[in-house]
């Protein structure tokens, strides 16, 4: 997704509006706009005024009484004023608390009127925005990424300047003029309209001349509320004492703190300060709410999008908790362990059932660096396809149901308008802070001030203060030598009465755009452990170099060194932990074997070597690295399986029939010597060419102990079983759900990206892929048998049956005919239902995301920790127990597979381990393994945008893949990333049009024709449309964004 800083295809006219009266970013303004009632504005804006006035002496207005005794605002209500929003979302939940006894609607229009009454005092406070918050900057271009809301959730010092107080009246006479486009729906202009109101009525005209001047940026598709908090919408929790429980929630809640008897509050750090957030409970009171079923335990997920709306997974399977603003989410950081508590029925929230609007854009980190979690769950936000409008709408409609007493129905029952009402929560505890709390960012100098701002480039943490005495020390000097210059910094605290978290940089990293700096940055927050190995883990590696396989060992083995075993991998794979061998037996049958590195002979249980490993847990392979979980002297060479070298390892060996019918089974410590390294395009090529001699000139080095002709025919026979096996393992109900993935050619100089290009997965790929499979269900098996209490082994739960029905019925609409009942059934049907022609590969990509969104993530787990025995399964390969063996080298959780399989077989030390201990290494085993499958595709996303900025602009067709009230999401099919496109940001777009039928998500778009003679051309968008898009780099580094062409006229 675009960053809200990265726009340079801006129409002309909105780069004028923007220069000649730009946004000011006033909560009053924005959210005034989204209303559709003219009597509603006008009495808000007659309100703010006199709350003005108020202060200065003046009564509030006729109107302002009038229309207040009928929206029913208590006096003493509208006679406070907000001192304090830290939740900018328009309406949380949890705001309700304690306000039973008044008119949640009201109380919502006064949240709204008392929130601009204080920004517009803010604006006269004596105190600049520069100041306050830094350098402004306009959220299209901005280079650090904040959104800049103009609310910044600060406390208001009435203090500071009495005479500005007295300018208010003039700054709300201003702030009339400062609007925000207002949505639609159903219709939207991307450029401003020239049409003039036929109304007779007053409001109406203001309503239409506030349209004119100001345009929205594309990213304002999120909602009003999301932008106001968005800077600092995911902030750190730093657990309290247990001794400082507190059960009520602390809402900042109108006060008369803006008033001259209390110019004492908020002061300052030493004076008396609103407490913004709520205590945490204590631990005691946790375990008891969990136990009764009071409160429940997640993993927090916070919306790349939008950045206000959290999620925790349902506990029955159901649709995910709602947290609703910074405030419910009490400190807490995207992927931390929480525990919640459900607010009442009334403060629920109604969503769309659609499955189109759960975030179908492209890896939102081209955008921001997302945080870790440790389970990889899909998009489960159902409200990106409302306009802010409805969505605002809803939550009065809701709120009004509610305080009238009208009964709710269930949940988990669609209204007949196919809404459903969606679980709301509130953070009471944090379990593990999962996130790493450190970011990278850029700094700001404020003036004035004793603390620097830190605004991280990741949206969803806080913005962070950071003391003068911790900042370079010419920053204060020459702060803007560092405008351009990326840090990394550490939340070291954020208390509770606080709207800011406290830091300390941690780290320069360089220039922002630049590959190094910037991937050095992703591995830090990221909690990468890429620093040398300590003198403590090198002491356990052998010393006498070149090593050599000691007598007394190779006694122990079976000796394998004289069969024909080679390596089949990537080309510029160093670290080999995987062989294969095929020997045709004489009764027609064959020696099938798969021979694994034997990485657990080297790192010995719980020395200094085995608790780094455990700790880094896997490798971590970047485009133009890798962070290797062990030593390069164990990754690239004693473990290493390389070419006419002895070493040491694992074996399965099977008596397997051609077809693929297993025999017999053999598991067992060996030594083998492989004969030739042979890559994937090596092996595809003996594939491709069953008949061809090869020469030696052709292939890598082999051992001439076996000719180049045996090599080929043992490719053959791999391939001709793999073929068989694979082909047994669909019609047994398997699935692959293949994505599509980006890799580069590399200056081998500079290591800058030459070239870019889709990823062939093809028969090699296939050949090896089947025997890894095979080898780790009969591992699983052997040791589950051997351990049942201790075993580790992974899991695959089923997919969400709630997203798999609204799936189907999409799927039903438009004229898909899928099958959902069951993984096997669900391939079957992805490669059958979608045609055979040039685009059939788009479609299935396509249908294949849209598929995986109900998927739940693989997990590591002890089999001692879970009871039932059906949990064990793997859905997606269809197979009751399956774990990884096959690669010790770079994954931990194949260790310890290792360990198991040896002392099983008793060829190895007995382990010390506990079932506890094991699911302890399996969770850690699942956060690192998630962590590093992200950390790799930021790495693609980095070296792509440097590709877009270097060889762009970028032409491609690509294929629509969801489709949102106001932007769309497309596959570009010449380099598989995945982009939103905004229909506001459109050049040349005159209008667009969102309509909607059952699931069925559409946008006609309409262009203005560029004969003037003609009628406007209309571009129909829904799923599977092809349309053409031009990727060119933005403003910010590293940035790059998806341009929708005009089509031909004559396809209109």
């Amino acid at each position: 997704m675009d960053s809200p800083r990265q726009a340079n295809n801006r129409e002309p006219k909105r780069s004028q509006n923007r220069t000649s009266n730009p946004p000011q970013k006033d909560a009053y303004a924005r959210l005034l706009n989204q209303h559709c009632s003219s009597k509603f504005r006008l009495y808000m804006e007659q309100y703010a005024k006199d709350t003005a006035f108020q202060r200065e002496g003046s009564e509030p207005s006729t109107l302002l009484k009038a229309q207040s005794d009928r929206q029913n605002i208590p006096q003493r209500k509208r006679d406070q004023v907000s001192n304090d929003f830290s939740d900018s979302s328009d309406f949380s939940p949890s705001s309700m608390k304690s306000k039973g006894e008044e008119s949640s609607l009201s109380l919502y229009m006064e949240k709204l009127s008392t929130r601009g009454a204080q920004q517009d005092c803010e604006r006269k406070q004596g105190v600049s925005d520069r100041q306050r918050w830094g350098q402004r900057r306009d959220t299209a271009t901005s280079q650090d990424g904040d959104v800049e809301s103009g609310e910044e959730l600060g406390s208001l010092k009435p203090n500071e300047s009495k005479k500005h107080q007295k300018q208010q009246k003039k700054t709300k006479e201003s702030n009339k003029d400062v609007t925000s486009k207002e949505t639609d729906s159903f219709v939207g202009r991307p450029q401003s309209p020239n049409t003039a109101g036929t109304s007779g009525q007053e409001q109406e005209k203001v309503k239409r001349s506030k349209k004119k001047k100001l345009l929205r940026q594309p990213e304002e598709e999120k909602s009003g509320e999301e932008t106001l908090q968005s800077a600092v919408d995911t902030q750190m929790s730093r657990p309290k004492s247990p001794h400082g429980k507190e059960k009520k929630l602390q809402q900042p809640r109108a006060s008369s703190a803006n008033y001259p008897a209390d110019k004492s509050k908020n002061r300052g750090p030493r004076g008396s300060k609103k407490q913004v957030f709520e205590s945490y409970m204590t631990l005691e009171e946790v375990s008891h709410g969990l136990k009764r079923g009071e409160l429940i335990e997640g993993q927090l997920r916070i919306n790349p999008k939008k950045y206000h709306e959290a999620f925790i997974p349902s506990p029955n399977d159901t649709r995910d908790i709602f947290l609703d603003g910074i405030v419910a989410r009490n400190r807490s950081l995207n992927g931390d362990i929480v525990v919640v508590q459900i607010l009442p029925r009334e403060q629920w929230k109604v969503v769309r059932s659609d499955t189109e609007g759960e975030g179908t854009s492209e890896s939102e980190t081209q955008k921001e660096n997302m945080v870790q979690t440790a389970q990889k769950r899909p998009h489960s936000i159902v409200e990106d396809q409302c306009s802010d409008q409805d969505e605002l709408i809803r939550k009065l409609q809701n709120t009004t149901l509610t305080e009238t007493g009208k009964h709710l129905e269930d949940p988990s029952t669609p209204r007949p308008n196919g809404e459903v009402l969606q679980k709301t929560a509130k953070v009471v505890y944090i379990v593990e802070k999962k996130h790493s709390r450190a970011v990278t960012g850029f700094l700001k100098f404020l003036p004035d001030k004793p603390f620097a701002m830190f605004s991280p480039v990741d949206h969803r943490v806080p913005r962070i203060n950071v003391l003068l005495d911790n900042c370079p020390e010419d920053f204060t000097s020459r702060p803007g030598d560092y405008t351009n210059t990326l840090f990394i910094c550490r939340i070291t605290n954020w208390a509770a009465d606080s709207n800011f978290a406290e830091g300390q940089l941690a780290k320069t990293l360089g220039q922002a755009g630049e590959i190094e700096p910037e991937t050095e940055g992703i591995l830090i927050e990221y909690e990468v452990d890429f620093s040398e190995f300590s003198d403590e883990v090198l002491n356990c590696l052998p010393k006498n170099l070149p090593w050599t396989i000691p007598a007394e060992e190779m006694s122990k083995r079976r000796d394998l060194r004289k069969e024909c075993i080679f390596t089949i991998d990537p080309a510029t794979a160093r670290d080999l932990d995987d062989a294969l061998s095929c020997k045709r037996l004489p009764d027609g049958n064959f020696e099938l074997g798969v021979h694994i590195a034997d990485v657990s002979y080297f790192v010995e249980e719980d020395n200094a070597l085995d608790t780094i490993a455990s700790q880094r847990a896997t490798s971590v392979y970047m485009v133009q690295k890798v962070i290797p979980m062990l030593p390069r002297l164990l990754c690239e060479e004693l473990c290493s399986l390389n070419p006419l070298t002895d070493r040491l390892t694992f074996s399965v060996i099977w008596k397997i029939t051609p077809e693929g019918k297993i025999l017999s089974e053999w598991f067992g410590r060996s030594v083998i010597r492989s004969c030739v390294k042979l890559s994937y395009d090596h092996a595809q090529s003996m594939i491709d060419a069953p008949e061809k001699m090869f020469s030696a000139e052709e292939l890598p080095p082999a051992d001439p102990e076996h000719p180049i002709d045996e090599i080929h025919q043992a490719v053959l026979n791999l391939h001709a079983i793999a073929k068989n096996l694979r082909g047994q393992r669909f019609s047994g109900g398997a699935l692959r759900l293949d994505q599509l993935k980006l890799s580069f050619t590399l200056d081998k100089e500079t290591m800058m990206p030459q070239g870019c290009y889709v990823y062939q997965y093809r028969d090699s790929n296939k050949l090896v892929e089947e025997f890894m499979l095979l080898a780790n269900i009969a591992t699983a098996h052997h040791i589950y048998k051997r351990f049942p209490q201790l075993a580790l082994l992974r899991r695959h739960p089923p997919p969400k049956a709630k997203m798999v029905d609204e799936l189907q019925e999409l799927c039903d609409q438009l004229g898909i005919d899928i099958d959902l009942s069951s993984a096997g059934a669900l391939n079957k049907t992805l490669n059958t239902a979608l045609g055979d022609d040039e685009y059939t590969t788009a479609r299935k990509e396509v249908l294949t995301h849209m598929c995986s969104r109900p998927m739940q993530m693989a997990l590591y787990f002890c089999t001692g920790e879970l009871k039932d025995e059906k949990l064990f399964k793997h859905y997606a390969l269809n197979v009751p127990l399956y774990t990884h063996f096959t690669s010790p080298i770079r994954r931990y959780a194949d260790i310890v597979v290792h360990r198991l399989l040896a002392y099983s077989l008793d060829c190895g030390p007995r382990l010390g381990l506990s079932t506890e201990e094991v699911q302890k290494q399996a969770s850690r085993c699942n956060d690192r393994k998630t962590v590093s499958k992200r950390v790799q595709e930021l790495s693609s996303e980095l070296f792509f945008g440097v590709f877009v900025k270097d060889c762009g602009p970028l032409d491609s067709e690509a294929m629509v893949m969801g489709v949102l009230d106001q932007s769309f999401d497309v596959l570009v099919l010449r380099y598989g990333v995945q982009k939103r496109v905004y229909c506001k940001s459109v050049a040349g777009l005159d209008s667009f049009h969102h309509r909607k039928v059952g699931k069925k998500s559409e946008l006609t778009l309409v262009w203005t024709s560029e004969d003037p003679e003609k009628a406007p051309v209309e571009q129909e968008i829904s799923i599977f449309t092809l349309v053409e898009v031009q990727l060119k780099a933005d403003g910010a580094p590293m940035k790059y964004s998806a341009v929708l062409k005009r089509p031909e006229e004559n396809e209109s």
